[in-house]
């Protein structure tokens, strides 16, 4: 049969599209940026009919609250990564939370801990073979689908193209639903009003050799570092996700990937957070090639990059380094991700850099100032990574090396960045632990 034959022969309504999902099953959910809007509204509007149904994803940018009260019964979300949409019913016991790498998130799907019995994807539109790409979220997403029973897709002709190891032809597909609209969007940016931020991006931005080949974590302060790099020559991306600060390291030749030491010439990503200039610009730019998070993000594929440097952010560090990223105490907040895969990865690596970078203080909703660096951690915070992974902690005071030394040196390194008004404070509580 020619594939437009079978492509125009599985076209169905979403509606009708989410009634292969029966009571019981697991259904996976592609996320970030890539969400299928109508997949997941038409999956909303049928939950009614059906319960027991859970909804598996990683972070994913939608206002559509399918974790909201009235579902329970019908859908429950087992989300691997909270984010915004998803953190209440998190908190309220309403939805789960399964902490995992995020090199191992795929893994989790494709080896049957967690069969996938429908998987609601996000393609763009097939090329003269029949072959579409997974387009913006192919990390996270491929490896899922292709364990999948049953792929619903969404085909939308405002998808990007993507390079690398993305496509999948329309023979694998259950039922597509054709869409047009524009994708979410997510930048990352530091928009420069953030002093605060653009000084540990200076900090960071100075330690960074030519040559480097970088990993850019989600948040502000990994695009902050972006800025500070326009004097570098001849760095490399290898990252789980890129945003918008990565248009301009190529557009002004800073990016050239010519010294990576894999995926020479070629930046290595999982997915993107940013604006619709990113997606504009990844289409089929064969600059920047996609491949799967398993693989991205795996420790060992990391350590071959020559001076590969990892970026990543903290909500609070104690005083021996140990860094939680993904709970405010007992409170869950976000993830693991890839800060551990990233860290453990570029600490492998010949000339290796693994930085985690924070405020030294923030301002709590009440107005109160908060310690970022303390003495130790709040009371059930998670330790994503762990005191003898740590190496460079980053703040707007400076930079320090923990790897390798003693409590003592530790503890007096990291309140040497600490806040100034929290110092003093810091020094008592340390020495109340005999840690100086």
């Amino acid at each position: 049969m020619d594939w437009k034959t079978e492509y125009a022969g599985k076209i169905v309504s979403a509606d009708d599209a989410v009634r292969f999902i029966k009571s019981g099953q697991r259904v996976f959910l592609t996320g970030n940026c890539s969400v299928p809007r109508e997949l997941l509204s038409a999956l909303m509007r049928y939950a009614p009919e059906i319960h027991d149904v859970e909804v598996c994803q990683a972070l994913t940018v939608t206002d559509e609250d399918y974790a909201a009260p009235p579902f329970a019964g019908h859908l429950r979300v087992n989300t691997l990564f909270i984010s915004a949409n998803v953190r209440k019913a998190v908190h309220e016991g309403r939805a789960d939370f399964t902490p995992i790498l995020l090199s191992e998130f795929p893994l989790l799907f494709m080896k049957g801990i967690l069969p996938v019995d429908v998987a609601l994807v996000h393609l763009s539109p097939p090329d003269d073979e029949g072959f579409c790409t997974f387009g913006i979220e192919n990390g996270m997403t491929k490896g899922p689908a292709e364990s999948s029973r049953l792929i619903l897709a969404e085909i939308n002709e405002q998808m990007p193209t993507t390079c690398g190891d993305t496509k999948i032809h329309i023979s694998k597909l259950d039922a597509i639903i054709p869409v047009d609209y524009p994708l979410a969007e997510m930048p990352q940016g530091n928009d420069g009003s953030d002093p605060v931020m653009d000084k540990i991006g200076a900090h960071i931005g100075e330690r960074i050799p030519d040559g480097a080949t970088l990993q850019l974590g989600i948040g502000a302060i990994p695009d902050s570092v972006t800025k500070y790099l326009g004097h570098k020559k001849d760095l490399g991306i290898h990252s789980e996700l890129i945003s918008d600060g990565v248009i301009r390291l190529v557009e002004n030749g800073v990016v050239t990937n010519s010294r990576k030491t894999i995926h020479t010439g070629k930046i290595a990503t999982g997915f993107l957070l940013g604006s619709r200039k990113l997606h504009r610009w990844v289409d089929k730019n064969p600059i920047v090639e996609f491949y799967r998070t398993e693989y991205i993000n795996n420790p060992f594929t990391i350590a071959k990059n020559y001076r590969m440097v990892a970026i990543n952010s903290a909500i609070e560090v104690d005083l021996t380094g140990q860094i939680c990223a993904d709970s405010i105490g007992t409170r869950l907040y976000s993830g693991t991700g890839g800060q551990m895969d990233f860290i453990y990865g570029s600490s492998l690596a010949e000339e290796g850099m693994p930085i985690i970078a924070l405020p030294s203080s923030s301002v709590s909703s009440n107005g109160a100032v908060i310690n970022r660096i303390v003495p130790t951690l709040k009371s059930g915070a998670g330790v994503v990574t762990t005191r003898s992974h740590v190496h460079y902690i980053v703040t707007e005071y400076g930079m320090v090396d923990l790897y390798g030394k003693s409590i003592r040196q530790r503890a007096q390194s990291l309140i040497s960045i600490a806040h100034p008004d929290f110092r003093d404070e810091l020094i008592f509580e340390a020495k109340k632990l005999n840690y100086i």
